[in-house]
């Protein structure tokens, strides 16, 4: 199905503009399943920006329909909203004194994806997709080691007892493993180590 500049598919989104970003969830997805206990959207005050801010996720209202408020807004953090029912990621203080969160998108990256998905494009958008590719594609470290593990438990891709602290931070960055994901990431494997 196509919408604007981007393709979605199952098991991915596809942007014209940037091939090798490859999400699988919408920002939608993100908060309809679960995501960052609740608190993402919660009031801040962001020293990027030197701004108290609030209601930030009323720019994309349409998105939320059907996703009770406590799920992107709550001043506490909940893990049972979370997908995997674990804590997971860290807090905008480390995000903005590693120097991750610039001032258009005081929130973070997914602040930033919500507004590239609904079209927006900026001088920020390669940094963002390179910090998304080295977190989870297809040679992103977290990825790799989610994919590592079920190997040494010689399980399934979609076995949510492996890490799932892993995997709800793989979908905070818009990603769920996939199986077909998961099988091409093995034959790399096998490919590079009997090349």
């Amino acid at each position: 199905m196509k919408y604007g500049d981007f393709l979605v598919t199952p098991g991915e989104i596809f942007f014209e503009d940037y091939p090798d970003f490859k999400p699988n969830l919408t920002p939608r997805q993100i908060f309809l399943l679960g995501s960052f206990g609740g608190t993402y959207w919660r009031p801040i005050f962001s020293t990027v920006s030197g701004e108290d801010l609030r209601n930030q996720h009323l720019e994309f209202e349409c998105w939320w329909d059907g996703i009770p408020g406590n799920h992107l807004t709550s001043i506490d953090y909940y893990k049972s909203i979370n997908r995997y029912r674990v804590k997971s990621g860290t807090d905008l203080e480390l995000w903005e004194s590693k120097g991750w969160i610039h001032e258009q998108d005081p929130y973070g990256w997914v602040q930033w994806y919500c507004r590239f998905f609904a079209g927006r494009r900026s001088e920020d958008d390669a940094r963002q997709v390179t910090r998304w590719k080295s977190f989870t594609g297809f040679n992103g470290r977290f990825r790799r080691q989610l994919i590592t593990r079920i190997l040494e438990k010689e399980s399934n891709f979609d076995d949510e007892s492996i890490s799932p602290v892993i995997r709800q931070s793989l979908q905070h960055w818009a990603y769920q493993l996939t199986e077909t994901d998961f099988e091409n990431d093995v034959l790399s494997r096998v490919r590079k180590n009997f090349g």
